[in-house]
């Protein structure tokens, strides 16, 4: 039996198919590709100046972008880095409102991480089960067992349509 190669083309595949994917679901939602490419990208952006960063710790830090709002959850270890971040969030480009959620304190325990998951990937599942919410009008957080949820509500006859 001929030895197995590994073959680049599986890899190719399947990166195409997660790009059609992101592609399809920016369509199908009521929010443009061009929103969900500017907001991917404004996410890189800050997390690239919080790479290069090394005054403070911010691997506890949850970064949320939905339509140039920047969602900040986790934990900080102390005032002066959770000021730091915020401030350097606000000078990168394509963010229009930070939200501040940031806790100063210990950082989140590995316990309390596996239930922040469960209760985000919950209430996912429960979302998408309901018929009239799409998946790209809204993002979660849970940091801490606090539930952060941004996005748009769209208008339906007989209703008002707002931002969250």
């Amino acid at each position: 039996m001929a030895p197995k190669m590994f073959c680049l083309a599986k890899p190719l595949q399947l990166a195409c198919l997660a790009a059609a994917a992101l592609f399809l679901n920016a369509c199908a939602s009521s929010r443009g590709l061009d929103d969900t490419i500017s907001d991917i990208t404004t996410n890189a952006s800050i997390k690239g100046v919080l790479f290069t960063d090394a005054s403070h710790d911010y691997s506890d830090i949850d970064l949320t972008v939905f339509e140039g709002r920047l969602l900040l959850t986790g934990t900080m270890r102390t005032q002066e880095g959770r000021d730091r971040l915020i401030a350097s969030a606000g000078k990168v480009g394509g963010v229009k409102q930070i939200i501040d959620a940031i806790v100063v304190g210990e950082r989140t325990t590995f316990g309390q991480g596996l239930d922040d998951t469960r209760i985000d990937q919950t209430l996912h599942a429960r979302l998408i089960a309901h018929g009239d919410i799409r998946s790209g009008n809204y993002k979660i957080a849970v940091s801490n067992a606090a539930i952060h949820l941004i996005g748009r509500i769209d208008a339906k006859p007989g209703r008002t349509g707002q931002n969250t």
